[in-house]
Protein backbone atom coordinates (compact mmCIF):
# COMPACT_ATOMS: atom_id res chain seq x y z
CA UNK A 1 0.00 0.00 0.00
CA UNK A 2 0.90 3.59 -0.59
CA UNK A 3 2.24 5.74 2.25
CA UNK A 4 -0.19 9.10 2.59
CA UNK A 5 2.14 11.71 3.24
CA UNK A 6 0.47 15.34 5.01
CA UNK A 7 1.57 18.07 2.99
CA UNK A 8 -0.47 20.94 4.54
CA UNK A 9 -3.73 21.40 7.08
CA UNK A 10 -5.58 20.57 4.29
CA UNK A 11 -3.84 18.54 1.62
CA UNK A 12 -2.21 14.94 1.51
CA UNK A 13 -0.44 13.41 -1.28
CA UNK A 14 0.33 9.54 -2.31
CA UNK A 15 2.58 8.39 -4.87
CA UNK A 16 1.75 6.00 -7.38
CA UNK A 17 3.99 3.10 -7.86
CA UNK A 18 4.50 4.01 -11.18
CA UNK A 19 7.89 5.26 -10.99
CA UNK A 20 9.54 5.91 -14.66
CA UNK A 21 11.69 8.50 -16.73
CA UNK A 22 8.48 10.23 -17.75
CA UNK A 23 6.99 10.40 -14.22
CA UNK A 24 9.86 10.73 -12.12
CA UNK A 25 9.13 8.87 -8.27
CA UNK A 26 5.73 8.43 -9.47
CA UNK A 27 2.08 10.10 -9.97
CA UNK A 28 1.44 12.43 -7.33
CA UNK A 29 -2.79 11.96 -6.31
CA UNK A 30 -4.06 14.87 -3.81
CA UNK A 31 -6.37 14.49 -1.24
CA UNK A 32 -7.68 17.88 -0.49
CA UNK A 33 -9.80 18.46 2.71
CA UNK A 34 -10.60 16.65 5.72
CA UNK A 35 -14.54 16.41 5.53
CA UNK A 36 -15.54 16.35 1.90
CA UNK A 37 -12.39 14.93 0.20
CA UNK A 38 -11.23 16.12 -3.03
CA UNK A 39 -9.33 13.62 -4.90
CA UNK A 40 -7.00 15.48 -7.87
CA UNK A 41 -5.71 12.61 -10.58
CA UNK A 42 -6.20 9.52 -9.01
CA UNK A 43 -3.39 8.54 -11.41
CA UNK A 44 -2.92 5.07 -13.47
CA UNK A 45 -5.35 2.27 -13.31
CA UNK A 46 -3.54 0.93 -10.80
CA UNK A 47 -5.48 -1.51 -7.96
CA UNK A 48 -3.50 -0.82 -5.17
CA UNK A 49 -2.52 2.52 -5.71
CA UNK A 50 -6.63 3.31 -5.85
CA UNK A 51 -7.34 1.31 -2.49
CA UNK A 52 -4.41 3.18 -0.81
CA UNK A 53 -6.59 6.55 -1.52
CA UNK A 54 -10.19 4.74 -1.03
CA UNK A 55 -8.60 3.20 2.78
CA UNK A 56 -7.06 7.11 3.28
CA UNK A 57 -10.43 8.35 3.80
CA UNK A 58 -14.11 7.86 4.50
CA UNK A 59 -15.01 11.46 2.65
CA UNK A 60 -14.39 11.46 -0.22
CA UNK A 61 -16.66 13.33 -2.58
CA UNK A 62 -15.43 14.28 -6.28
CA UNK A 63 -12.32 13.59 -8.59
CA UNK A 64 -10.62 16.13 -10.01
CA UNK A 65 -8.05 15.56 -13.30
CA UNK A 66 -5.59 18.03 -14.35
CA UNK A 67 -5.38 16.33 -17.69
CA UNK A 68 -6.12 12.83 -19.44
CA UNK A 69 -2.50 11.27 -19.77
CA UNK A 70 -2.35 8.15 -18.80
CA UNK A 71 -0.06 8.58 -15.72
CA UNK A 72 -3.06 10.62 -14.55
CA UNK A 73 -6.64 10.02 -15.54
CA UNK A 74 -6.93 6.35 -16.18
CA UNK A 75 -7.61 5.58 -12.26
CA UNK A 76 -10.62 7.81 -12.39
CA UNK A 77 -12.73 4.72 -13.60
CA UNK A 78 -11.52 2.38 -10.81
CA UNK A 79 -12.32 4.93 -8.39
CA UNK A 80 -15.64 5.89 -9.87
CA UNK A 81 -16.66 1.99 -9.84
CA UNK A 82 -15.88 1.62 -6.14
CA UNK A 83 -17.38 4.67 -4.96
CA UNK A 84 -19.95 5.97 -6.89
CA UNK A 85 -18.65 9.92 -7.17
CA UNK A 86 -18.43 12.29 -9.55
CA UNK A 87 -15.03 13.27 -11.56
CA UNK A 88 -14.42 16.52 -13.55
CA UNK A 89 -12.06 18.23 -15.99
CA UNK A 90 -11.84 19.40 -19.41
CA UNK A 91 -11.39 17.30 -22.78
CA UNK A 92 -10.89 19.52 -26.01
CA UNK A 93 -10.85 17.86 -29.70
CA UNK A 94 -6.96 17.36 -29.74
CA UNK A 95 -7.19 15.00 -26.42
CA UNK A 96 -10.44 13.27 -26.90
CA UNK A 97 -8.64 9.81 -27.60
CA UNK A 98 -6.23 10.00 -24.85
CA UNK A 99 -7.90 8.30 -22.20
CA UNK A 100 -10.63 6.23 -23.49
CA UNK A 101 -11.92 4.57 -20.52
CA UNK A 102 -12.65 8.30 -18.94
CA UNK A 103 -16.07 9.23 -18.32
CA UNK A 104 -16.31 12.55 -17.03
CA UNK A 105 -19.52 13.88 -14.94
CA UNK A 106 -19.45 17.76 -16.14
CA UNK A 107 -16.74 19.88 -18.16
CA UNK A 108 -14.95 22.23 -15.88
CA UNK A 109 -14.21 25.43 -17.25
CA UNK A 110 -10.84 28.19 -16.69
CA UNK A 111 -12.21 30.36 -13.53
CA UNK A 112 -15.01 28.18 -12.18
CA UNK A 113 -14.48 27.77 -8.42
CA UNK A 114 -15.50 24.58 -6.63
CA UNK A 115 -16.57 25.39 -3.20
CA UNK A 116 -16.97 22.73 -0.14
CA UNK A 117 -18.03 23.43 3.48
CA UNK A 118 -14.21 23.98 4.01
CA UNK A 119 -11.89 25.09 0.89
CA UNK A 120 -12.33 26.70 -2.72
CA UNK A 121 -10.77 24.72 -5.71
CA UNK A 122 -10.53 27.57 -8.50
CA UNK A 123 -10.21 26.06 -11.86
CA UNK A 124 -7.16 27.42 -14.31
CA UNK A 125 -6.79 26.19 -18.06
CA UNK A 126 -2.99 25.65 -18.39
CA UNK A 127 -2.87 24.35 -22.42
CA UNK A 128 0.68 23.54 -23.27
CA UNK A 129 1.96 20.39 -21.97
CA UNK A 130 -1.75 18.97 -23.07
CA UNK A 131 -4.69 20.82 -24.51
CA UNK A 132 -6.95 19.79 -21.76
CA UNK A 133 -4.40 20.87 -19.01
CA UNK A 134 -6.37 22.28 -15.89
CA UNK A 135 -4.34 23.36 -12.60
CA UNK A 136 -6.26 24.29 -9.16
CA UNK A 137 -5.65 26.54 -7.06
CA UNK A 138 -6.61 26.32 -3.18
CA UNK A 139 -7.51 29.62 -2.20
CA UNK A 140 -7.45 28.86 1.83
CA UNK A 141 -3.60 28.08 1.18
CA UNK A 142 -2.56 29.45 -2.10
CA UNK A 143 -1.83 26.26 -3.39
CA UNK A 144 -1.71 25.09 -6.90
CA UNK A 145 -1.62 21.40 -8.35
CA UNK A 146 0.19 21.82 -11.17
CA UNK A 147 -0.03 18.16 -12.62
CA UNK A 148 2.57 18.10 -15.48
CA UNK A 149 2.80 21.88 -15.96
CA UNK A 150 5.07 22.54 -13.72
CA UNK A 151 6.89 18.91 -12.04
CA UNK A 152 10.03 19.02 -9.91
CA UNK A 153 12.51 17.31 -10.76
CA UNK A 154 12.74 17.83 -14.47
CA UNK A 155 11.09 19.98 -17.39
CA UNK A 156 7.94 19.49 -19.04
CA UNK A 157 7.68 17.83 -22.58
CA UNK A 158 5.62 19.24 -25.21
CA UNK A 159 4.52 17.05 -27.53
CA UNK A 160 2.60 18.39 -30.81
CA UNK A 161 0.43 18.39 -32.00
CA UNK A 162 -1.64 18.43 -28.52
CA UNK A 163 1.17 20.02 -26.94
CA UNK A 164 2.05 23.52 -28.13
CA UNK A 165 5.16 25.58 -26.65
CA UNK A 166 3.23 28.96 -27.18
CA UNK A 167 0.44 28.09 -24.98
CA UNK A 168 3.14 26.60 -22.44
CA UNK A 169 5.03 29.71 -22.16
CA UNK A 170 2.18 31.96 -22.13
CA UNK A 171 -0.01 29.61 -19.68
CA UNK A 172 3.09 29.52 -17.24
CA UNK A 173 3.47 33.52 -17.60
CA UNK A 174 -0.48 33.71 -16.75
CA UNK A 175 0.34 32.04 -13.17
CA UNK A 176 2.04 35.20 -12.16
CA UNK A 177 -1.52 36.92 -12.17
CA UNK A 178 -2.00 34.67 -8.60
CA UNK A 179 -1.37 35.18 -5.90
CA UNK A 180 0.41 31.30 -4.73
CA UNK A 181 2.44 30.27 -2.01
CA UNK A 182 3.03 26.52 -3.02
CA UNK A 183 3.34 24.29 -5.84
CA UNK A 184 2.21 20.66 -5.26
CA UNK A 185 3.20 19.59 -8.73
CA UNK A 186 2.04 16.23 -10.73
CA UNK A 187 5.79 14.32 -9.94
CA UNK A 188 7.76 15.23 -7.47
CA UNK A 189 8.22 17.41 -4.16
CA UNK A 190 6.13 20.22 -2.81
CA UNK A 191 8.00 23.61 -4.48
CA UNK A 192 7.89 27.21 -3.15
CA UNK A 193 7.95 30.44 -4.57
CA UNK A 194 5.79 29.74 -7.23
CA UNK A 195 6.08 32.87 -9.82
CA UNK A 196 9.78 32.69 -9.37
CA UNK A 197 9.78 28.70 -10.36
CA UNK A 198 7.49 30.21 -13.64
CA UNK A 199 10.15 32.77 -14.19
CA UNK A 200 13.30 29.78 -14.26
CA UNK A 201 10.82 27.64 -16.62
CA UNK A 202 10.20 30.48 -19.21
CA UNK A 203 13.82 31.85 -19.03
CA UNK A 204 14.93 28.02 -19.91
CA UNK A 205 12.44 27.56 -22.50
CA UNK A 206 13.58 30.54 -23.74
CA UNK A 207 16.88 30.01 -23.66
CA UNK A 208 16.40 26.31 -25.52
CA UNK A 209 14.59 28.15 -28.25
CA UNK A 210 17.74 30.22 -29.04
CA UNK A 211 19.40 27.19 -29.11
CA UNK A 212 17.49 26.06 -31.71
CA UNK A 213 17.95 28.68 -34.07
CA UNK A 214 21.49 29.37 -33.81
CA UNK A 215 21.53 25.34 -34.87
CA UNK A 216 19.69 26.16 -37.64
CA UNK A 217 21.73 29.02 -38.78
CA UNK A 218 24.92 27.03 -38.19
CA UNK A 219 23.53 24.19 -40.35
CA UNK A 220 21.10 25.67 -42.75
CA UNK A 221 18.50 23.71 -42.29
CA UNK A 222 17.37 20.70 -40.08
CA UNK A 223 14.58 19.29 -38.62
CA UNK A 224 14.18 17.46 -34.88
CA UNK A 225 16.13 14.79 -36.12
CA UNK A 226 18.54 15.86 -37.46
CA UNK A 227 19.51 19.33 -34.62
CA UNK A 228 18.54 17.17 -31.31
CA UNK A 229 22.17 15.77 -30.73
CA UNK A 230 23.05 19.83 -30.54
CA UNK A 231 20.31 21.66 -29.02
CA UNK A 232 19.87 19.17 -26.58
CA UNK A 233 24.07 18.29 -25.95
CA UNK A 234 23.20 18.98 -21.84
CA UNK A 235 21.21 16.30 -21.15
CA UNK A 236 21.81 12.02 -21.77
CA UNK A 237 21.45 11.18 -25.22
CA UNK A 238 19.15 8.58 -24.00
CA UNK A 239 16.38 11.17 -23.97
CA UNK A 240 16.97 12.00 -27.04
CA UNK A 241 13.71 10.85 -28.73
CA UNK A 242 11.58 12.31 -25.89
CA UNK A 243 13.40 15.76 -26.32
CA UNK A 244 12.86 15.54 -29.97
CA UNK A 245 9.45 16.40 -29.39
CA UNK A 246 9.95 19.40 -27.26
CA UNK A 247 12.29 20.07 -30.12
CA UNK A 248 9.63 20.05 -32.90
CA UNK A 249 7.51 21.91 -30.52
CA UNK A 250 10.00 25.14 -30.87
CA UNK A 251 10.37 24.58 -34.05
CA UNK A 252 7.08 25.32 -34.80
CA UNK A 253 6.65 28.28 -32.50
CA UNK A 254 10.15 29.80 -34.43
CA UNK A 255 7.86 29.09 -37.73
CA UNK A 256 4.93 30.82 -36.66
CA UNK A 257 6.61 33.80 -35.44
CA UNK A 258 8.19 34.41 -38.64
CA UNK A 259 11.86 33.64 -37.56
CA UNK A 260 12.59 30.43 -39.84
CA UNK A 261 11.08 29.21 -42.59
CA UNK A 262 9.73 25.73 -43.75
CA UNK A 263 9.43 23.56 -46.45
CA UNK A 264 7.77 20.04 -45.87
CA UNK A 265 9.31 18.84 -42.48
CA UNK A 266 12.34 20.44 -42.71
CA UNK A 267 13.33 23.87 -41.66
CA UNK A 268 15.75 26.91 -42.93
CA UNK A 269 17.25 29.64 -41.28
CA UNK A 270 16.05 33.26 -42.69
CA UNK A 271 19.11 35.13 -43.89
Amino acid sequence: MSKVEKISPLVHRITAGNSSVFTGPGTNTYLVGLEEVTVIDPGPALEDHIESIIKSTPNIKQILITHTHLDHSPGVKLLKEKLDIPAYGLITESSKGQDRSLILDKQLEHGQVLTTSEYDLEVVHTPGHASNHLCYILKQEEMIFTGDHIMNGSTVVIAPPDGNMREYLNSLEMLKDYSLEKIAPGHGEVLDQPHTVADWIIGHRLERESKVRKALEDSGKGSADTLVERVYDDVNETLFPIAKWSLESHLIKLFEDGKINKEGKVYFSKK
